[in-house]
């Protein structure tokens, strides 16, 4: 087995384990409603939620890593990084539970998601579980992108031949943008506008909850774009590696923690240019900077700005 196949089967494992917990949720709610107060806090509002599903799907996802891959380094959404005495260099990041708020309401859009990232900073693989949805997508890099149907109880296996993804294939116009908004109130304001200047593009807007899920519905071609300002390197981790090798565009937040500095997670053609978003993406927001700077310089020399030297 080479060590991409190895990495892979690992980060499978790892999702199966996180997700299998998750599918535990028939046994507290059978009816399928929403699940009650019990088990359930509050982070950042009081519509960030956390349960004790994320907390013991974390648990689950790193015992497999423990076992596996004992001195790999691992950052969860729960547990923050942990980094053994001479780690490797490879680094795993895992969101137990994207979608925790659709989960605990009942809805079935959530997973389990799960990457790899090497010593030299590329991701390697990216698995994407979702035991409510029956679907598995994953990937590796320079290996393409796959999706399958899930039989079975609990997480479920794969039934049926893969299927390659190859991203979206219909026109934006009649399209689907998919998108998701933060818990703060000006930052959800923020995010409504530059929606809505995308939207004029599209044949509608989808905002499903999940972020790895919705990235991955780019990856097979269920909706043509994402767009969303300030999620998590957790929410984005796997699935964009995913959408990568379906052969979509792919443009990563600069900064992996959202609280230090927001920035866009922006998957396929989002019918706009980059530099209409608001706030600005990190370094087109640093080249705006520099190019007032040289603006204000050449004003000071008595040069008209944007005048160049020849003719």
């Amino acid at each position: 087995m080479t060590a991409a196949h190895q990495l892979l089967d690992i980060a499978r494992e790892a999702a199966a384990a996180g997700a299998a917990v998750l599918a535990g949720r028939d046994d507290v709610a059978p009816s399928g409603l929403a699940l009650g107060s019990d088990g359930v806090e509050t982070k950042s509002s009081e519509s960030d939620l956390v349960t004790d599903f994320d907390r013991r799907a974390e648990q689950a996802v790193r015992t497999v890593l423990r076992r596996r891959r004992p001195e790999d380094t691992v950052t969860g959404e729960e547990y923050g990084t942990v980094a053994p005495d001479g780690a490797t260099g490879y680094r795993w990041s895992i969101d137990p539970l994207d979608g925790t708020t659709n989960f605990v309401r009942g809805i079935l859009y959530y997973g389990t998601s799960v990457a790899v990232q090497g010593p030299d900073g590329q991701w390697l693989v990216g698995v994407v579980h979702a035991p409510g949805l029956r679907r598995l997508w994953w990937a590796s890099r320079d290996g393409g992108a796959f999706t399958s149907r899930l039989d079975g109880e609990g997480p479920g296996r794969p039934i049926g031949d893969p299927v390659r993804l190859c991203g979206p294939r219909g026109s934006l116009s009649a399209g689907l943008l998919s998108t998701g908004f933060g818990y703060d109130p000006e930052r959800r304001a923020q995010q409504t506008a530059a929606v809505a200047a995308m939207l004029d593009s599209f044949g509608n807007l989808r905002r499903l909850g999940a972020a790895a899920l919705d990235i991955c519905m780019v990856a097979d071609g269920t909706v043509e774009a994402f767009a969303e300002f300030g999620i998590q390197e957790h929410d984005w981790s796997a699935a964009a590696l995913i959408a990568e090798e379906a052969g979509v565009p792919v443009r990563r937040p600069a900064v992996a923690d959202s609280s230090v500095r927001g920035d866009w997670c922006l998957i396929g053609d989002i019918g706009i240019p980059h530099t209409r978003l608001r706030p600005l993406p990190i370094g087109l927001a640093e080249e705006q900077v520099q190019d007032g700077q040289a603006d204000d310089e050449r004003a000071q020399d008595g040069k008209v700005p944007g005048e160049g030297a020849a003719r």
